[in-house]
């Protein structure tokens, strides 16, 4: 897998500020502690106001580096592509120099993942409005587009466990479908295990197969550990 430029590791004792950037709201939180803080997002939000909205929310807070969650595709530290759910202007924004601090930008499911990483070889999965994905192989993170593969007439697998499917199916068959789909992608990538958070996780009762439960809160662990963990990769 290829090797995205990043910036320098930060020292053991920086303290990193997490934002988690949502299709609903924007959250921050610190490595130094304290409560999460959050601000309303939008389908019109661009990452200006992204920044200026973070720098209102951080008001007090000390803060020496910044990880950055971001919902899409992600090349050199940088957004690649508008997200679908949000405003434009993102591609190879700038947030080093916006912040004027160090800032480290990943596809926000992959934070999600990082945060959730017990080692080996891990697929994480996250139902929300879409069907993000990623997986962590011995350390080396790869963010991963499977939401929009074929699945069934003519539809992708977003199509069925995003918030689409479970609002055209109901509950029952899209936890059917999300089975389905777990298991298809176990089989096709070999994971140890499967992560599956996101919002729509606590919809379902169990879980397929070498799977466990993940927790959104685990994608500011996730932005700690891009600056923490020497031997990660992304």
């Amino acid at each position: 897998m290829a090797k995205a430029a990043k910036p320098a590791a930060a020292n053991s004792g920086q303290i990193v500020l997490t934002i988690d950037v949502g299709g609903s709201h924007v959250k921050i939180l610190t490595s130094a502690g304290g409560e999460m803080r959050r601000a309303d997002s939008g389908p019109g939000l661009t990452p200006q106001q992204v920044v200026a909205s973070v720098k209102k929310l951080a008001e007090g807070l000390s803060y020496d580096v910044i990880s950055m969650g971001y919902p899409g595709a992600v090349r050199q530290n940088r957004p690649s592509l508008d997200p679908a759910n949000l405003g434009k202007g993102w591609v190879g924004y700038d947030f080093d120099a916006a912040f004027g601090k160090p800032v480290k930008v990943v596809n926000d499911a992959l934070m999600q993942a990082i945060g959730s990483y017990d080692g080996g070889r891990m697929l994480f999965l996250g139902l929300g409005t879409g069907l993000g994905a990623a997986m962590i192989l011995d350390n080396v993170g790869q963010p991963m587009e499977l939401a929009h593969l074929p699945y069934k007439k003519g539809c992708s697998f977003e199509d069925y466990v995003g918030e689409r499917g479970l609002v055209k199916h109901g509950k029952k068959k899209w936890r059917k479908y999300v089975f389905d789909v777990v298991n298809r992608l176990r089989a096709a990538l070999q994971p140890d295990y499967v992560v599956i958070g996101g919002g729509n996780v606590d919809k379902l009762d169990e879980l397929p197969e070498k799977s466990r439960r993940g927790d959104n809160t685990r994608a500011f662990e996730g932005g700690f550990r891009l600056w923490r963990d020497k031997a990660l990769i992304v």
